[in-house]
C-alpha cells in the first residue's frame, strides 16, 4: 500500500537523516571502496595479484589487539543503535519497523522457522558465491581476498564471530530494513528500493575489485526481494553472520587446503 504523501518539511527531514545515518556507516564506506577501487586500478599491479585485507591486526601486542578488537566491534555497532533509536515505536513489537521483534502470528516457533530460512539462505548465496569469486579472481576483475590476517590466540575465533555479527547486524539492518523504511516514507516504489539497497551494498564491496561489486549486488538483490516479501530482518541477519563466520573463520583451512585458489598471487597490496 502506498503511504500518504508526507508534508515536504518532513520529506526534507527525512532524507537528511538517511544523509546522515549513511554517512556515518555504510555510505561513507562505498566513497572510501570508490576511491579504493581507483588506487588499486592505477597501480602498475594486476588487480588480481593484489590482496583486499577484511580483519586484520590493531595493535602489535596480542592484549591490546584484543582490545582493539572489541571496541571495534562495539563502537561499529554505535550506527545500529541510531537506526534502533530513530524506528523503535513505542508499543509492542518495539522493533517491527526493523523487522524485527516477536511477529504477531507464529510465536516463537516463528522464530525457529526464520533461523531455519537465513541458514537457508545462507547456502543459497555462499555456495554459488564462492564459484564467482574464484571465477572474478580468474578473469582478472577481483582482488584476492583475505578475509582475516589475525594471528592464531585463544580469542581469535570469538573475535571473528563478533566481527560478522557487526557486518550483518549492520549491513542488514541499515542498508535493508532501515533504507527500506525511509525509502518507502519517502514515496519510492518497492522494486527501485530493492535495487538502490543492493547497489549501495555492492558499492561499499567495490574495494575488493568488480567481482565484489556484482556477486555484493546479486546478494542485495536476493535478500531484499526476501525483506521486501515477508518484512522480517532475522533471517538476513543470521544469513549473514553465517557466511562472514564460514569466511573468517574458515580462511585459514581454505588457504591450507586449496592455497593456488585462496592465495594472494604475485605481488599485494593491502586493501
Amino acid at each position: 500500500m502506498t503511504p500518504h504523501r508526507l508534508p515536504d518539511p518532513l520529506r526534507s527531514r527525512l532524507r537528511w537523516e538517511v544523509g546522515i545515518v549513511l554517512a556515518l556507516s555504510f555510505g561513507a564506506s562505498a566513497v572510501y571502496a570508490v576511491v579504493s577501487i581507483l588506487d588499486r586500478l592505477t597501480r602498475d599491479t594486476a588487480l588480481a595479484s593484489q590482496t583486499a585485507t577484511i580483519n586484520r591486526p590493531l595493535a602489535e601486542r596480542p592484549l591490546f589487539d584484543l582490545v582493539y578488537q572489541l571496541l571495534a566491534f562495539a563502537f561499529g555497532l554505535a550506527p545500529v543503535a541510531l537506526v534502533v533509536f530513530l524506528l523503535w515505536r513505542g508499543t509492542r513489537p518495539h522493533l517491527a519497523r526493523l523487522g524485527l521483534g516477536a511477529p504477531i502470528d507464529g510465536g516463537r516457533w516463528r522464530w525457529l522457522r526464520e533461523t531455519g530460512g537465513g541458514a537457508a539462505l545462507a547456502a543459497l548465496i555462499g555456495i554459488p558465491g564462492i564459484g564467482f569469486y574464484l571465477f572474478a579472481k580468474w578473469v582478472g576483475i577481483n582482488a584476492t581476498v583475505v578475509p582475516t590476517a589475525l594471528d592464531a590466540f585463544w580469542w581469535t575465533v570469538p573475535v571473528l564471530v563478533l566481527q560478522a555479527l557487526r557486518a550483518a547486524l549492520g549491513e542488514e539492518l541499515i542498508v535493508v530494513a532501515y533504507l527500506f523504511d525511509r525509502l518507502r516514507r519517502l514515496g519510492v516504489g518497492p522494486v527501485a528500493t530493492v535495487v538502490s539497497s543492493a547497489l549501495l551494498r555492492g558499492s561499499y564491496h567495490l574495494y575488493q575489485g568488480f567481482g565484489g561489486f556484482i556477486g555484493n549486488v546479486i546478494m542485495g538483490l536476493v535478500f531484499g526481494w526476501a525483506y521486501q516479501r515477508w518484512g522480517r530482518a532475522l533471517p538476513l541477519i543470521v544469513a549473514h553472520w553465517i557466511l562472514d563466520i564460514v569466511s573468517f573463520a574458515g580462511y585459514p583451512l581454505a588457504l591450507a587446503l586449496w592455497p593456488s585458489l585462496f592465495g594472494a598471487v604475485g605481488a599485494s597490496a593491502g586493501g
